[in-house]
């Protein structure tokens, strides 16, 4: 299962602050659907996420009826990506961050 899709970047002020991108609402329809079948526990989506030239393992989760991707920041430091940038995404749900046991 994989989307690309842009977004606008966001910033989370909680306890304890992140960046984050949301999936739009056709694709994480999907997602949903298909959610525990790919889940890992508490609703998180493993994922592999690629902005630019870098890709990273994530996990995502629902917030508002969307699925949030964080971005850590070595990946928005790499790739210069700021708070509220409209930036191009591709996310491959993946079963875990090793390559050999494959996308779902």
């Amino acid at each position: 299962m994989e989307f690309e899709f842009t977004g606008e970047v966001w910033y989370w002020r909680g306890p304890a602050p992140f960046y984050f991108v949301s999936v739009p609402a056709e694709q994480s329809a999907e997602i949903k659907a298909a959610a525990n079948r790919i889940t890992f526990g508490w609703g998180m989506i493993p994922v592999n996420a690629t902005i630019g030239g870098t890709t990273w393992y994530t996990a995502m989760f629902e917030k508002n009826g969307l699925y949030a991707l964080p971005i850590k920041a070595d990946i928005r430091k790499k790739e210069g990506v700021q708070d509220g940038e409209l930036i191009a995404v591709h996310i491959e749900i993946t079963r875990s961050r090793h390559a050999s046991e494959g996308p779902y």
